[in-house]
């Protein structure tokens, strides 16, 4: 991979890297990124609501090792699933925001 000297913004590192806007490789690399945010927000609300991952699960009717995977970005979820962990299982409320 060659190295160049003159990024200066985050953006044009991920281009560097990954390649355009719209690229396989440069939206699968969104993807991932955007699973592991969506599974730090849900372990910072479970952190903030005293439970642990298996009393997480336990609320929610899933397996302990289900919520790690989710915290850990490793599993694709479900639009219905992401609720029922925040409002359900945390208490929390949802609102979907567009750009």
């Amino acid at each position: 991979m060659k190295v160049s000297t003159n990024i200066t913004t985050f953006d044009e590192h991920l281009t560097e890297r990954y390649g355009e806007r719209g690229t396989s490789k440069r939206t699968e690399f969104e993807i991932k990124a955007k699973a592991f945010l969506i599974g730090e927000v849900i372990k910072s609300e479970r952190h903030l609501a005293n439970l642990t991952q298996e009393q997480l699960a336990e609320k929610i009717g899933a397996k302990k090792s289900f919520i790690s995977r989710i915290e850990n970005g490793k599993a694709d979820i479900q639009l219905s699933t992401l609720y029922r962990i925040l409002e359900f299982g945390l208490g929390r409320k949802i609102e979907l925001l567009v750009h």
